[in-house]
């Protein structure tokens, strides 16, 4: 539960400034959706050009968790929000002490641990795979004795597209996890010391150990929420990851009409029983033998969304604005069958010489970022068509994404 001075006691009208921490894709389109709506913006980020930066109103450069510059921004902003879970939460409660922050920090905690995330959604009846929390080296044993194998062993912090994960198979790839886990202990001191901890403690663990899931697809659900408990739910994506990195979101899913629902049911009933208010994601794996378990959770605006933005009556960026600012929430709608596709540095080059003659429904979002690297998010194209099968085509036409033909040579 929240305390009571992180939520505004009446609606914020357009015209007050929203603080964002964080000033990359995901704030610029925050601001850019809410200065539509009248809203002001003032951004927090240590990087110079964050893509947030033109479109704000306020600008403090500064490290999340530079207490100084929290001030700073606090006392531009009429709430704060933040774009991004991998935050200082101490920060971030100190900062709604003089400031409302409407998402709070608990699940911001949950969000940022994977432990500590796990743990929350078994404690409420949630499906989640088989799991074991490392909290000191003489964990390892009995993990892998629970989790066995195939696994996927995992930093409960720090950690995401892909990294600070590392998949086992066997039991010298377990073996060399094991040393992995045993090095990072030593490196932190842990170990050596006797310091107490319970095995398998959720809060001091350094690292999970969870069951690899065969699944059919991983599925998607964004659910807004405001804090009078009132809620609306997007449509469930389908979503293909390359590498650890999310490379395309298709909606609707192809998925049978009792499994979309099932995890809307579930979605919703997550984001109740944690209380958020804001936006959250809820990650799936729909498992072959027809089940549905709760992969990760988002507390803010999500990847697998981005597709709102042309093909729903309501994107999850102005739905974000009205959940935090106690507006009523947008109807949602989904106007076309849609296939989100992320563009990453090294997809850029094709994307650019292709956009003189591409077809005028691939919608393209670029997010303003200076340097191109191999891996890193510079965009995403929303492809609008009659089917998400045409609309896959389309994009495989292009040329822009070479994983497209090799996963349908090699599927």
């Amino acid at each position: 539960m929240r305390s009571k001075d992180v939520r505004p006691e009446a609606p914020l009208l357009p015209g007050r400034t929203i603080g964002i921490l964080g000033g990359g894709q995901l704030g610029r389109m925050i601001a850019l959706a809410g200065r539509a709506m009248g809203y002001r913006f003032a951004v927090l980020d240590p990087a110079e050009e964050a893509p947030a930066r033109p479109v704000a109103d306020v600008f403090v450069r500064g490290d999340f968790s530079d207490r100084a510059a929290l001030l700073r921004l606090g006392a531009a902003s009429d709430v704060v929000v933040y774009e991004f879970e991998h935050l200082d939460a101490e920060a971030v409660a100190a900062l709604a002490e003089s400031v409302p922050v409407p998402q709070g920090t608990a699940l911001l905690r949950l969000a940022q641990h994977r432990a500590l995330e796990k743990a929350a959604l078994s404690a409420g009846g949630f499906p989640v795979a088989p799991y074991a929390a490392i909290a000191r080296p003489e964990d390892w044993p009995a993990a892998l004795r629970t989790v066995g194998l195939p696994a996927l062993l995992k930093t409960t912090t720090g950690g995401y597209d892909g990294k600070g994960q590392w998949r086992l198979r066997t039991a010298a790839e377990a073996a060399a996890a094991e040393e992995i886990v045993r090095a990072a202990f030593r490196k932190a001191g842990a170990g050596r010391s006797g310091e107490a901890r319970a095995e398998g403690d959720a809060a001091g663990a350094r690292f999970i150990l969870e069951r690899e899931l065969a699944f059919r697809a991983e599925l998607s659900v964004i659910v807004a929420r405001r804090a009078d408990g009132t809620m609306a739910t997007f449509p469930p994506a389908e979503n293909v990851h390359v590498r650890g990195i999310l490379h395309r979101s298709i909606v609707p899913a192809r998925v049978p009409k009792a499994v979309e629902e099932r995890a809307v049911e579930l979605a919703r009933a997550i984001a109740t029983h944690l209380d958020a208010v804001g936006l959250l994601a809820v990650e799936f794996f729909w498992l072959k033998d027809g089940a549905l378990v709760v992969n990760e959770l988002a507390p803010r605006p999500h990847n697998t969304g981005h597709y709102t933005l042309d093909a729903a009556s309501t994107s999850q960026f102005e739905q974000f604005v009205r959940a935090v600012s106690g507006l009523p929430l947008g109807a949602v709608r989904l106007w076309s069958p849609v296939v989100m596709v992320n563009v990453l540095g090294e997809h850029l080059p094709a994307l650019l010489k292709a956009l003189p003659t591409l077809d005028p429904r691939f919608k393209v979002h670029l997010y303003g970022k200076a340097e191109a690297r191999p891996g890193r998010k510079m965009g995403h194209v929303n492809i609008l068509a009659d089917s998400v099968e045409e609309a896959l085509r389309l994009a495989e036409a292009t040329g822009v994404w070479p994983e497209l033909q090799a996963e349908r040579e090699n599927p």
